[in-house]
């Protein structure tokens, strides 16, 4: 039976400083310590452009890896406030996120750009996690299925079979972000069996193996059902990544 790879990842977004991000580190490391059956590798952050050298010296060395929010989709040049891939290697950067529903609403980038942005990162040596989810607007008028296939048919057109390898999904319905809705153990295993079964119509082995996270209002509370779905290997944190208890919480579940 295959066992795929399980991921916990935080996104801090735009929250913290020096010191209160050397005290979570602090406490997420002491945590992990703790923790049985955690992998090296299956647990990280993603974490503010600003402090990237901070995290990754903090973090050098130990089971957790570090990641950025975002990344260009140019290689350099006149591109004035944009962080390019190779940059992201000065830090030993594991992971970028790319097309987070923040960037899609708020920054209004389209389905091809992000997807231009995971083809730049995955050639740069990067694993990309890629971000898709509706909104509730579009779930009420029963689009979930041509929203987000339509976000990930714009990544496959731009990812060969060897690229592939380096991607990961994550389900994040908009409508569960900071607003303290969930989408059910069921509605959320809909969607990644939907997500895997078009990526397998790609490549049927690495469907079988893509980590597909859940994303959208993960709390200790309702990690475990949510983990415990066939489709669901993980989740992409917000809020709760911010609360060394809590994300430990999150993390444990992963390992059952």
């Amino acid at each position: 039976m295959l066992h795929r790879e399980k991921l916990v990842v935080g996104n801090w977004k735009m929250n913290g400083n020096r010191a209160e991000n050397a005290a979570l580190v602090r406490d997420l490391l002491s945590g992990l310590g703790s923790l049985a059956g955690i992998r090296a590798g299956s647990v990280g952050v993603c974490v503010p452009y600003p402090y990237l050298a901070q995290i990754s010296e903090l973090l050098k060395g130990s089971p957790l890896f570090w990641a950025a929010q975002d990344v260009s989709d140019a290689p350099s040049g006149a591109y004035t406030g944009q962080v390019s891939a190779s940059m992201l290697n000065d830090f030993d950067c594991a992971m970028t996120l790319v097309g987070h529903s923040e960037r899609r609403g708020l920054n209004h980038e389209s389905n091809e750009l992000v997807a231009l942005k995971a083809r730049r990162a995955v050639a740069a040596g990067l694993r990309v996690l890629v971000c898709v989810g509706e909104t509730e607007a579009e779930r009420a008028a029963g689009h979930t299925e041509a929203v987000v296939l339509g976000q990930l048919g714009a990544v496959l057109t731009e990812l060969d079979g060897a690229a592939l390898e380096r991607l990961v999904l994550a389900y994040e319905p908009v409508w569960a972000i900071g607003t303290g809705q969930t989408a059910s153990p069921a509605q959320a295993q809909e969607v990644h069996a939907l997500l895997r079964g078009r990526v397998g119509q790609r490549s049927e082995s690495v469907a079988a193996r893509l980590p597909i996270l859940y994303g959208g209002s993960v709390k200790p509370g309702n990690a475990r059902e949510l983990f415990g779905m066939p489709d669901i290997d993980g989740g992409l944190i917000g809020g709760a990544s911010l609360v060394a208890k809590d994300f430990l919480a999150i993390v444990a579940e992963i390992a059952r």
